[in-house]
């Protein structure tokens, strides 16, 4: 157990990392969900199939496989960002949970009313205008749940960047082994222990944002 107190230095930067993963994607996937979203049930067809042929292509591609073509792929078609491997994992993280935002916002957009919609209509709303002003502030209080859950999942997910050069928690620990043979179950321990305040921290807002929504029903 004295490895985890005498390595707390680089445990705490590990979880710094993770927490910014985290955080940045999270955000940045939330945005880019909700276009996927809206996409998804627009009164166009071809950017429903679009926002389809997105979702369906990254919700059934491994995390590694998409790290893979952003890093070491796209460089062969010419594309050449300036960019360190840690914003190369944001940008790999990002469009791999997008998919997942835009399917649990999708199923909330769907329990809503099929009349909310046609009322928003009648009195001259547009799409975007009835799906901002109307259907979405009712989707939010039911997809809270697979939202959060989401979340924790790319909480977790953010260990396939210890792979590709980025040094957050499990990348800590992989350093920490490599160090410390004889420790690694505590390092392992350490580990487990970063991630369980990330996701333990999500719960508990999930819990506290479901209360909140019940009680404005």
């Amino acid at each position: 157990m004295d490895v985890i107190g005498d390595n707390l230095p680089l445990y705490a930067q590990g979880f710094l990392v993770t927490l910014q993963l985290t955080l940045i994607s999270g955000a940045l996937a939330m945005g880019l969900g909700l276009l996927l979203a809206a996409m998804r049930v627009a009164p166009l067809r071809p950017l429903r199939l679009l926002a389809a042929g997105y979702v369906e292509l990254l919700r059934n591609t491994p995390l590694t496989l998409v790290f893979f073509f952003i890093i070491l792929v796209t460089p062969q078609f010419g594309v050449r960002l300036p960019f360190d491997f840690f914003s190369f994992a944001v940008v790999a993280l990002t469009l791999y949970t997008a998919a997942f935002v835009c399917e649990a916002i999708r199923s909330g957009i769907n329990s809503v009313g099929i009349g909310q919609a046609e009322a928003a209509r009648a009195i001259g709303l547009t799409f975007g205008q009835s799906l901002g002003q109307v259907v979405l502030p009712q989707a939010f209080r039911t997809v809270i749940p697979p939202l959060i859950n989401v979340f924790i999942a790319l909480a977790k997910n953010t260990s396939v960047a210890a792979g590709f050069g980025v040094v957050e928690l499990m990348g800590t620990g992989r350093r920490l082994t490599t160090a410390n043979p004889g420790g690694v179950v505590w390092i392992l321990v350490g580990v487990a222990l970063g991630y369980l305040i990330i996701t333990i921290s999500l719960g508990a807002m999930a819990a506290q944002a479901e209360r909140k929504a019940a009680f404005t029903r």
